[in-house]
């Protein structure tokens, strides 16, 4: 029995050796055939910012990283790093240009002239900044400042893309620290992972939220760890241009109350194609108060300094934002009764105005910004959330104004009819800074803002009677205008103001006009007088619309239309104008979803 025991311990142990041997030939055969990649991978990390800082990225190309599902392209390993293609040297770089987004991996080698292993050289972003800028000089006693970058759950490579790029194009003269600020991530690459790489980073702290904060939270907790003189918050999935930062902080320096923002280009998020924005640029937002970017290039034909001078904004993005660390505190910092995303920039931007501050858009500095909101981690799954946001911003800043927001947002409207948000911390901040109301911001800061009058009967969505539908807008297809289902969600507001106009939307900017007998929207005049083609006449006793130039009616014709998605067709109508009858397809009125 001994014997036989003794036998198979052995038998095992010849196992182990013969699978110890095959193994140590498998691990000599892979060195010989992948030669440099062994002893690159045991290469010591350096500190970032030293001459050769590729070397400390090639470290994770050995880890079982995992490739982030919810990063919009499934082809993009974690440990590739986002590159795009440079036309820096160009005399005239033109704008609206796409460029090719190249994704490259950071410890890809080739071959030089002598055959000798070189590394490929980071690409830079396509020089597309004025020429005058180029030649600019800036202080050399410049604020410091403390870029704040948040993140949640954001791919590996994006979020190291956002941090070397600040590194490598913010001079160390000026850049004191960079905030990474966790706000409760959930992948595990993130965790210790991360801790790891930071550490081995001069001048870069991490911060972990132990909850979810959302974006404004996420960044006044790292505003509130931060030493540097000047604040700048950035998105996590950022590309910097060089000198970027000089002419924000020498903004911020003369005036200590100013917020400022650099031109936002755009990577787009499926085929990284760069798209230069085209200047001048401000920041607005409409009466649905949804922020968007607003494109003036016609100014430049009537003042030519503007290509380098920077331009007061009523509004400003999140995607990257700098303003003096006083003053943020002293201003409010961001709201916290604002949860995750949406609505943020717009009520710093209301507050900043009206309790004594300016915002600008800087043209001399630029930083790119991966476009794919609809996929960012701080998106919604209830639209509830980000309608309360707004019932905070509308009722904290906007006085009377607010109702015109409710009649063009009827969700936020019943969800205020059922619960009231807590703000009477966010008033008496309004109060204790001496804020101007929202009038003042109106005509003071955002004139261009168009008004409403909102009036009883004529204002609301238009509904004719014979096909039971509303006036719809599609943009495209020649500012057409069409009968679909009624929505209910004051999407198809429109208003008939004291000047005839039938302005249409949240942003009213476009009215009701003909071209030829077919009813039409196009942009409103912007100044006196107003076009005959776009005024119109309501006669509500035989509810018909009139136009005043050619006295027709405007009338719903009824015809079958393809649906979108390619089901059944189904019944919409054109509007046409035509002489006036008492036919039901002529008979319109105005339901207000919401009383004034």
């Amino acid at each position: 029995m001994w014997l036989r025991g003794s036998a198979r311990t052995i038998r095992r142990r010849m196992l182990c050796l013969w699978l110890l041997l095959v193994g140590l030939l498998i691990l000599t055969l892979s060195d010989l055939f992948h030669g440099g990649t062994q002893q690159e991978a045991a290469t010591p990390r350096r500190t970032l910012g030293s001459p050769d800082d590729s070397d400390a990225m090639v470290q994770f190309r050995d880890a079982a990283l995992e490739l982030v599902v919810d990063f919009p392209v499934n082809s993009l390993q974690e440990d590739q790093l986002l590159f795009v293609g440079s036309t820096q040297g160009t005399k005239n770089p033109p704008h609206n240009k796409k460029w090719g987004y190249k994704v490259l991996l950071p410890a890809a080698k080739k071959q030089d002239r002598e055959g000798k292993e070189t590394r490929q050289e980071e690409v830079s972003p396509p020089e597309v900044r004025h020429p005058e800028c180029l030649g600019e000089l800036y202080s050399e006693s410049l604020p410091s400042a403390s870029v704040v970058i948040c993140f949640h759950d954001e791919a590996w490579a994006t979020l190291l893309r956002t941090l070397h790029s600040v590194l490598n194009t913010a001079p160390k003269d000026f850049l004191l620290e960079l905030l990474l600020v966790d706000d409760f991530s959930t992948r595990d690459n993130l965790k210790s992972m991360l801790s790891e790489y930071v550490s081995n980073l001069d001048g870069v702290r991490l911060i972990r939220s132990t909850k979810r904060l959302g974006v404004g939270g996420c960044r006044s907790l790292g505003a509130s760890r931060a030493s540097g003189e000047v604040l700048v918050f950035m998105d996590s999935h950022c590309e910097c241009h060089s000198g970027w930062l000089e002419p924000l902080l020498e903004r911020v320096a003369q005036d200590r109350t100013r917020v400022v923002s650099p031109i936002m280009d755009m990577i787009h998020w499926q085929t990284f194609q760069y798209n230069a924005t085209q200047w001048p640029v401000w920041g607005v937002f409409n009466w649905n108060l949804d922020f968007y970017w607003e494109s003036k290039p016609e100014l430049l034909d009537k003042d030519p300094d503007l290509a380098v001078e920077p331009v007061l904004s009523p509004a400003l993005g999140g995607g990257v934002l700098a303003m003096d660390r006083h003053f943020f505190h002293k201003v409010g910092a961001y709201d916290p009764g604002i949860v995750l995303w949406g609505g943020e920039q717009i009520e710093l931007s209301i507050r900043v105005w009206s309790c004594g501050g300016s915002m600008e858009v800087v043209p001399c500095s630029r930083v790119a910004q991966v476009d794919h909101q609809r996929h960012l981690p701080y998106r919604f799954r209830d639209q509830e959330q980000l309608e309360r946001n707004k019932i905070r911003i509308a009722d904290t800043w906007m006085d009377a104004y607010r109702k015109i927001f409710y009649r063009r947002d009827t969700l936020a409207h019943f969800i205020r009819q059922s619960e009231s948000p807590n703000i009477t911390e966010r008033l008496l901040l309004k109060r204790t800074l001496g804020c101007q109301d929202f009038h003042w911001y109106l005509t003071t800061v955002y004139p261009q803002l168009y008004i409403p009058q909102d009036r009883a009967g004529l204002s609301g969505e238009l509904y004719n009677i014979a096909s039971g539908g509303c006036v719809d807008y599609r943009p495209g297809h020649g500012g057409a205008i069409i009968i679909a289902p009624c929505s209910g969600t004051g999407s198809q507001h429109c208003d008939l103001n004291s000047d005839g106009e039938v302005r249409w939307g949240s942003e009213g900017v476009l009215c009701l006009g003909a071209v030829e007998k077919r009813v039409v929207l196009s942009e409103c005049a912007s100044h006196p007088p107003i076009s005959n083609k776009q005024q119109w006449k309501f006669i509500k006793l035989s509810g018909q619309l009139v136009h005043q130039q050619s006295q027709l009616c405007v009338e719903a014709v009824k015809q079958s239309i393809p649906p979108s998605d390619g089901g059944s067709h189904s019944s919409a109508g054109d509007l046409f104008l035509r002489p006036c009858t008492s036919h039901p397809t002529q008979q319109w009125h105005f339901e207000q979803l919401v009383s004034p």
